[in-house]
Order: C-alpha cells, then sequence, then structure tokens
C-alpha cells in the first residue's frame, strides 16, 4: 500500500501547485479519470485476495474522495482569488457624481391641460371626453348651427368623404368640443357641471390658427344658474390659472347659435414694454366665450329648458399657454423641435397643483 502514499502525496502537492482551472483539471482526469491512475489501481482489486481487497478498497476509495475534495477546495480558492482581483481592478468611486443624462420634458399644452383641470376639478367640475370625428347632428344640428351657417361650409370644416352615391351627411373632424356637451346631458341629463378638454380641427393656419389645436370647454346646468355663476366661475378660474389676486373681466355682447344672451370676454392686461402682465393696465384681450344655453340646444339633449337653465364657455388651450408662458407662435407647439421643447417644456416632477400653481 506504499502506492497509494505515493500517489496522495503526488497529486494533493500538483492540486496545491495548480495556478487556473484548466491545470486543476489535468490534475483531475489524471487521478481520478476513467483512464486515471486511482481507477488503474482499483482494478487491481479483483486480482487480490479477499482480505486483501479488504484493505486495499477502503484505502482507494478514500484516497478518491480526498483528491475529490482537494480540487473543490482549490476551485473554490482559485474563485476568491479571481474575484478579489477582479474587484480590486475594477474598482470605482460611487459617490462620483454620474454623467449627465437627458430627460423628456412635459408638452405645454399637456401642462395647461393639467393644470385647466385642476382648477376647475377644484371649482366641482368633472372631464368630459367624447369622439374627434363627428356626425352631423352631435357637430351642428343639436347645437343649433342652421344649415346655412358659415361654420359649415368647406373652408371651415374638415368633411369625411363620402362614397358616390351615398347622400348621408358626411361626418366631420369635430370643430369643437361642444358635441361633448350634449352627448353628456344626453346619457347623464341634469344637473351637470362638465369640462371638456380635447383636439379640435378647422380649416386655418397662420400664426395664431393651426388646422388641429386644443380647446377646453365648461358647461353648468342646474335651475338656477345665471350670468352671474359664469362671471364668478370664469373670474376664479382666470385667477388661479394666470396667479394674480386680482383680475377683470369684461363681457361683451356677440352672438353664437348655441348661447343665449352670449358674450365675448375680455381680461384687463397690460403690454408695457412687450411684455403681458394679466390684471393690471388700461388695455383689455379677448380670452373666450360664453353665455346662457340656448334652449333648443336643451331640448336637442334631451333637457327640459323650462325646468333647467344653465351656462357654457369655450377657450384655446393652446393660446391660454402662449399668454401664461410667453409663446409667440401658435405653430410652434406642433413642429417637434426638441430645441423648443427643452426651452418651454416642463419637467415630469412639475405638477400642477388645484390652485394653478406648481407644485414639486
Amino acid at each position: 500500500m506504499d502506492g497509494i502514499q505515493e500517489l496522495k502525496a503526488k497529486y494533493l502537492g500538483e492540486i496545491a501547485d495548480a495556478g487556473d482551472e484548466s491545470s486543476i483539471e489535468a490534475v483531475r482526469l489524471a487521478a481520478v479519470g476513467k483512464k486515471g491512475e486511482v481507477a488503474l489501481e482499483m482494478r487491481k482489486l479483483g486480482k487480490m485476495t479477499p482480505e486483501e481487497r479488504q484493505v486495499a478498497g477502503p484505502k482507494l476509495n478514500a484516497l478518491k474522495d480526498e483528491i475529490n475534495s482537494a480540487i473543490a477546495a482549490r476551485k473554490a480558492s482559485l474563485a476568491d482569488a479571481a474575484l478579489e482581483e477582479r474587484l480590486r481592478s475594477e474598482w470605482l468611486d460611487v459617490t462620483q457624481p454620474s454623467r449627465p443624462s437627458q430627460t423628456g420634458t412635459i408638452h405645454p399644452i399637456s401642462q395647461v391641460t393639467e393644470e385647466i383641470i385642476a382648477i376647475f376639478a377644484d371649482l366641482g367640475y368633472s372631464v368630459a371626453e367624447g369622439p374627434q370625428i363627428e356626425n352631423d347632428f352631435y357637430n351642428f344640428d343639436a347645437l343649433n348651427i342652421p344649415p346655412e351657417h358659415p361654420a359649415r361650409q368647406e373652408f371651415d370644416t374638415f368633411y369625411m368623404h363620402r362614397d358616390e352615391g351615398d347622400n348621408r351627411p358626411p361626418h366631420v373632424l369635430r370643430t369643437h368640443t361642444s358635441p361633448v356637451q350634449i352627448r353628456h346631458m344626453e346619457k347623464h341629463g341634469a344637473p351637470c357641471r362638465i369640462i371638456a378638454p380635447g383636439r379640435v380641427y378647422r380649416s386655418d393656419y397662420d400664426q395664431t390658427h393651426t388646422p388641429m389645436f386644443h380647446q377646453v370647454e365648461g358647461l353648468a346646468i342646474d335651475k338656477n344658474i345665471s350670468m352671474a355663476n359664469l362671471k364668478w366661475t370664469l373670474e376664479e378660474f382666470c385667477r388661479a390659472f394666470f396667479e394674480v389676486d386680482n383680475v377683470e373681466l369684461k363681457f361683451r355682447a356677440s352672438h353664437f347659435p348655441f348661447t343665449e344672451p352670449s358674450a365675448e370676454v375680455d381680461i384687463k392686461c397690460s403690454w408695457a414694454g412687450g411684455q403681458l402682465k394679466i390684471g393690471e393696465g388700461d388695455d383689455w384681450m379677448e380670452i373666450l366665450g360664453s353665455g346662457m344655453v340656448h334652449p333648443k340646444v336643451l331640448s336637442a339633449a334631451g333637457v327640459d329648458p323650462s325646468e333647467y337653465q344653465g351656462f357654457a364657455f369655450g377657450m384655446g388651450i393652446d393660446r391660454l399657454a402662449m399668454l401664461k408662458y410667453g409663446i409667440p407662435d401658435l405653430r410652434a407647439f406642433f413642429d417637434s423641435d426638441l430645441r423648443w421643447l427643452r426651452h418651454y417644456g416642463f419637467a415630469s416632477l412639475d405638477m400642477p397643483n388645484m390652485h394653478g400653481g406648481i407644485s414639486k
């Protein structure tokens, strides 16, 4: 059995001297592989007497186990050493500031829309939505817009295509969000207080007009609503949105088919030095249209005009964004210019609160 001791000393020494995984594998194959020296010694057991096998067999098994244990321990040692070396060579200072990365910004229209919703939510209004492709009834007829009205002409409205021989009134890209008011009253009845923000479409394009723009309309229907309630609502909105303590509004008589009486609303402002300041000065600027809902509109929506009345108003979200944040050209809203958006955009954490300001 002196040969077993020699094998043990030989292979344990080679395992200790192995400097990498390949060297350890070579030692394993030479020692305990199918053709290794330990395997060859075990084949000799068949030629031994029973007494000799009882002595040699356990010693060979013990040798095999000891070599395998030594190989596993050496592999673990080499892995620990490799990890230690990697940690040492790849060390970095995690306290150093990271590289600056570009972050996206919120579009001014999205931001102003959220500001408007927050203000009117505080006043008790909910948000209503409707389709952008409307039929003739909801976009015109239900709003008391007669067939000869200029708004129904092709130079002002985008009409959808009809096949030849199809004489039904064509669908349109909605020219205002007023159809949402009709749909809401049809479904929920009165009383109600809603705002309807969304995209609208008209055939116009210049510095202050685009074929697609954004509008928000408001509607309040109840039994005892008057123009005084409309005036208070708009004053509260302007005070919160423009973040000024005092606002002065002027109601000018106007005409809209869906309201009677109707009024254009101007806000007092100053243009001193080319800078707009709301709530001061001697100038006036038109900001929206409004009025008491026409009885025919209530009837078209299934609301009894002898029992209910209310007011409605509409304003351009894009125009409000231009006024509040000093944006000179409406067309730039839709140019997809990243430089413009980085300048006028808002950080994702700049969320509007219910007072119209920005909270972080």
